[in-house]
């Protein structure tokens, strides 16, 4: 662009000075015109810099999986290949899950045992507190029969007296008062039999509640036993159910499998260390890099544009996310010495911007890792932004050409 500009600038001296020569071309003209496409053109640089700066080094940077199983064990089937394609939930590779289905076959058997012996403790308690009830029904049951002869035998007595009084007077029949005096006596030997019955039946009762709290109480215990060891052992299955879930990996997004070295009879283990695979999602963050001193006017929102080296002649439009305002060269670490400031001055780092993709370019597949140029306008001075505009198309086409002899 600056080259164009001189070009223009030249026609108009040779126009000035040499075809029409309306301006004398002397030592002091030529000294004035060397000047001025001097200064004009650093001032321009100068804030076309500030105004709408840019940037040689974007990268394009994309968030990368460390595949690592859950379960360790055998691998028995890899159904993807190096550099594939796979939408989320694409089987990457399956452990064999025999050891973990035979835990969950045991585990479910266990737990079947632990909640028969849960049902066998309920039965027992309730077995236990019955007992009581039908100690205290026979109690209640002997002293209602005591209760009934207490009645009859004061009916008995009172017709005894009744008639006693008629045979004295002589209205009476001497028969009938001899058969209630006989059915008297019958009642109260009843009610001496059914009170002891009834005396007997509470001391039974009395002798039997002490124990049967005492069982009632182990009874207790054994169903809160039952219930622990239930409980535990479906959390066990529940765990054991999980792993067996885990044998077979999947993606966790879309993406390309890369530095696929599995293969079918490879042993896998839960160690972040050592991951089965390398998965690069789709998903994407552009970062520009920028001196610090370029960045006092950029605000986010700012328009931006893109031209990468793996995209020659395409620009693809940004915005201004947000400026990273941290960098390395800002944090001292952790230790019990002072901080080493080096043998000489550190310059400052550059500081990164983060740059939103436009929905229009959003489909444009951006490779991990391609780098470019970038270009921020702000809200100031925007008639001259059409120089960088024109600049970094420019700068575009020339990726086309791949100056190499071999």
């Amino acid at each position: 662009m600056e080259a164009i500009l001189l070009g223009i600038y030249a026609f108009f001296v040779w126009l000035i000075f040499i075809k029409f020569k309306w301006l004398p071309w002397n030592t002091q003209s030529q000294v004035i015109v060397v000047i001025i496409p001097i200064v004009g053109i650093t001032a321009l640089i100068l804030t076309l810099n500030v105004v709408a700066p840019s940037s040689p080094d974007v990268r394009v940077i994309k968030y990368v999986v460390q595949v690592v199983p859950q379960v360790r064990g055998r691998v028995i089937e890899v159904p993807v290949t190096g550099n594939d394609y796979v939408k989320k939930g694409a089987v990457l590779f399956k452990i064999d899950p025999t050891p973990y289905r035979n835990t969950v076959t045991q585990l479910e058997g266990k737990l079947a045992a632990n909640q028969a012996a849960l049902n066998e403790a309920l039965a027992g308690l309730s077995q236990a507190g019955a007992s009581v009830g039908e100690m205290r029904e026979a109690v209640n049951a002997a002293g209602g029969q005591a209760g009934a002869l207490r009645s009859q035998l004061d009916l008995a007595k009172k017709r005894v007296v009744e008639y006693r009084e008629l045979v004295t007077t002589g209205a009476g029949d001497r028969f009938s008062l001899e058969q209630w005096e006989a059915n008297a006596r019958d009642l109260e030997g009843q009610l001496v039999a059914a009170t002891a019955s009834e005396s007997q039946a509470k001391l039974k009762l009395s002798a039997r509640s002490g124990g049967e709290q005492v069982a009632v109480a182990q009874a207790k215990a054994k169903v809160a036993t039952a219930k622990a060891q239930a409980a535990a052992t479906q959390a066990d299955l529940d765990s054991a159910r999980w792993e067996l879930t885990q044998t077979v990996m999947v993606a966790p997004a879309n993406g390309w499998v890369m530095n696929l070295q599995l293969r079918p009879g490879s042993m896998v283990v839960g160690v972040p260390l050592a991951p089965a695979m390398t998965f690069v999602e789709d998903n994407y963050q552009v970062i520009a890099l920028y001196h610090q001193n370029e960045l006092h006017q950029v605000q986010a929102g700012d328009a931006a544009e893109l031209a990468l080296d793996t995209l020659p002649g395409q620009i693809i439009k940004a915005r201004v996310n947000s400026i990273v305002w941290g960098q390395g060269q800002g944090q001292l670490p952790v230790a019990g010495v002072l901080p080493q400031t080096g043998a000489a001055p550190q310059f400052p780092n550059r500081f990164a911007v983060k740059l939103d993709i436009e929905p229009r370019d959003k489909n444009i597949f951006l490779a991990a890792g391609a780098a470019g140029d970038a270009a921020i306008y702000t809200q100031r001075f925007k008639m001259i932004h059409i120089i960088r505009m024109v600049i970094l198309r420019v700068g575009s086409y020339t990726n086309y050409l791949i100056p190499k002899l071999h």
